[in-house]
């Protein structure tokens, strides 16, 4: 019997979005999002463990990877609407869902506008409350300068400076990633992020829900971040790695094992 061959692109409210499956498609869904500035490929290291248990779907977020940037203002709801799609591509009805920042943010609005076609969220070092007014001096100068303006500050949140220093190699890839961007790729996610207004219906996710915190994350620490995840989305666990902000890289064996010990 021939398998079914899916495309690898899916079109959603004028952008062409890019997607692809792994492993057994008989094993659970688990959707996989990357954090802003990065793209499907921050879960590399993490996919041989998670494989073995998940059908995993990744997709590239609108304005990053192989997907479309379309100009202007993206909206949570908009990248949302992308994964429904690409799940919808992808034959996927209902899926657990683990998102790294910006990623995070998609899964839990996805969580909200369609609940049937959310079987439980990862959420990994990401947050409801951003600061917009550092939100909006970034928008600005990406459209100004380019995603070079801000990738010094992006590095430095992204992974720590041991880090940095042990796998060089692993931070020169995430730069130049970074740097080979759409400025208007990068302006729109981060738009969305300016713009999230989710903090205030976190209590109506109902679905099991994993909170990761990286130890060394200095762009969404446990303390004024990951703790409101905690104290709103009723029943929420909570694991903390020995990470920064980009936990996939980081800590990818530690990271594939809290999703399978907490929902398999």
């Amino acid at each position: 019997v021939r398998a079914r061959c899916l495309m690898p692109f899916i079109r959603s409210q004028g952008a062409d979005i890019y997607w692809k499956v792994e492993g057994d498609t008989a094993a659970p869904s688990l959707v996989l999002l990357n954090s802003i500035g990065t793209d499907m490929d921050l879960w590399d290291a993490a996919i041989p463990a998670l494989r073995h248990r998940f059908s995993l779907l990744r997709i590239d977020t609108r304005g990053h990877g192989a997907s479309d940037a379309p100009a202007g203002d993206y909206e949570l709801s908009m990248l949302a609407g992308d994964v429904a799609a690409a799940m919808d591509a992808a034959d996927v009805e209902a899926a657990l869902v683990a998102g790294v920042s910006l990623g995070g943010m998609i899964a839990m609005q996805l969580a909200m506008d369609a609940p049937e076609r959310v079987t439980g969220l990862a959420l990994i070092c990401t947050s409801a409350t951003m600061d917009r007014s550092a939100w909006t001096a970034r928008v600005e100068k990406v459209r100004e300068e380019g995603v070079a303006g801000i990738a010094d500050l992006a590095m430095s949140r992204f992974l720590s400076p041991s880090f940095v220093q042990a796998r060089p190699e692993i931070a020169a890839s995430v730069r130049r990633g970074l740097l080979c961007m759409e400025p208007a790729g990068y302006a729109g996610c981060a738009a969305a992020i300016r713009d999230m207004d989710i903090a205030d219906r976190l209590q109506t996710i109902s679905v099991p829900t994993l909170v990761v915190s990286g130890d060394r994350d200095t762009s969404t620490p446990f303390v004024g971040h990951g703790e409101h995840l905690i104290e709103r989305i009723s029943g929420a666990q909570h694991v903390m790695l020995d990470a920064a902000h980009l936990a996939p890289l980081d800590a990818p064996n530690a990271l594939a094992d809290a999703i399978i010990d907490a929902f398999v």
